[in-house]
């Protein structure tokens, strides 16, 4: 074998190790991901006279990760997912245990439109127009309450 060939399968050899570990550390780290995600910050926001405890999901990881997990969750607990700049989003409840519905909302707090998600479905739900913000509470809290498309949710986080 000559020496560039050599070269050539040494490189191969470490790009496939590379890739074998960067493989078992993600499989690793989704392993280790069995539980639900408690530690994320918290913030207040407001619909009408009902205040929410929302854990903030600001990352790729944890807006992944969401409420997977979950077995249950107090009814004025949810979570909001905090994106980049203002698109299409699509959510769905793979890994999720508990059903929810999803809000998605504008810059300014209006929700746009609101889906309800069965746990464990692959099912996509999607936002009618590009929005920031989704909020997940438990299934039917929105109706509950009559909030709907068009109703503007306070807090800090609107009024940048």
């Amino acid at each position: 074998m000559n020496f560039p060939a050599f070269i050539g399968l040494l490189n191969c050899r470490r790009i496939r190790q590379a890739l074998t570990l960067g493989f078992v550390s993600l499989t690793f780290a989704a392993i280790a991901q069995q539980g639900p995600q408690l530690q994320l910050p918290r913030i207040q926001l407001t619909a009408g006279m009902h205040v929410l405890n929302v854990q903030l999901a600001q990352t790729p990881e944890q807006r992944q990760i969401g409420l997977m997990w979950r077995k249950e969750m107090p009814q004025h607990e949810g979570m909001l997912f905090v994106f980049e700049q203002p698109t299409k989003q699509c959510f769905w409840m793979r890994n999720t245990l508990i059903p929810l519905s999803a809000a998605f909302v504008a810059d300014d707090g209006t929700i746009v439109n609101i889906a309800d998600m069965k746990p464990q479905s692959d099912d996509s739900h999607c936002s009618e127009k590009p929005v920031r913000y989704v909020l997940e509470m438990n299934v039917g809290w929105f109706a509950k309450r009559q909030l709907q498309a068009g109703y503007k949710l306070g807090g800090a986080v609107f009024a940048r």
